[in-house]
């Protein structure tokens, strides 16, 4: 069951980077992307259908490691308590900035707004790449591999850019996707190289000392297991009733 809950794991939080990694990188390049409020709310458009969806996928992550995985949990908040809130607040400033920013027809307050989902973005990008690098770096996120992690996982904040430029071009009505032609995003490449980073940061993470006693880990291990087909379902449908480009605004 440890086996199968640590592969679980890796599934979730490989999803979530591949499927929130592209809002995220669309919100970091919104000022680049758009020319204006009109097409900034069109890019903001293009992925508001998904990213609620996406960020379930964290939570399931999440709920494995707390489950299955409740001595790593305690490691990471103790050893990279820095990091952990700032993927907190930049995931609270984010989501703060994309649910506000249609409440007042206002060009002060979008652009505010705007502001908050920029700032929020880049700190998503910025606090997975020094998790991720300090788990590469440390094995377990110690404080000695914190500083090293963190510059070694600078390459993977750039990445998240780079696959939300990728899934721009996809989204973006043609005149504003045309613009991104000379820019060499490959969704699909970008979306392997974020599926392996969680893999590569866990390689060397100490599950059988950090694993549950007794049921808790069969249970989690099973829930994931039920909850990832159906996830995956809805996941498709979302993506392929949006599969087209985006050409109005959104509630957002």
């Amino acid at each position: 069951m440890e086996f199968l809950a640590v592969v679980m794991l890796a599934v979730f939080t490989a999803g979530y980077l591949v499927l929130a990694g592209g809002d995220v990188g669309v919100g970091m390049a919104l000022p680049w992307l758009g020319r204006g409020q009109d097409e900034r709310r069109l890019v903001i458009a293009s992925f508001a259908p998904f990213f609620l969806g996406n960020e379930v996928w964290l939570v399931a992550a999440v709920g494995i490691v707390v489950g299955a995985f409740p001595g790593l949990e305690h490691r990471l908040l103790e050893d990279l308590s820095p990091v952990a809130v700032v993927l907190v607040v930049g995931w609270v400033v984010r989501d703060m900035g994309l649910w506000l920013r249609g409440r007042v027809d206002g060009a002060g307050w979008r652009g505010g707004c705007d502001g908050a989902v920029v700032a929020g973005s880049w700190a998503l990008a910025l606090g997975w790449a020094s998790l991720l690098g300090s788990l590469v770096v440390s094995g377990a996120g110690g404080g000695e591999g914190m500083n090293a992690g963190s510059v070694l996982g600078l390459p993977l904040a750039a990445l998240f850019v780079w696959h939300g430029v990728g899934f721009a071009r996809w989204r973006l009505p043609e005149a504003m996707a045309a613009r991104l032609r000379g820019v060499p995003a490959r969704y699909g490449v970008s979306a392997v190289v974020l599926a392996a980073a969680p893999v590569a940061a866990g390689a060397g993470l100490p599950w059988s000392g950090a694993a549950a006693q007794g049921s808790g880990l069969a249970l989690t291990a099973v829930a994931a297991v039920v909850l990832l087909p159906l996830l995956a379902v809805v996941q498709g449908l979302v993506w392929w009733t949006f599969r087209g480009r985006v050409q109005a605004p959104s509630y957002l």
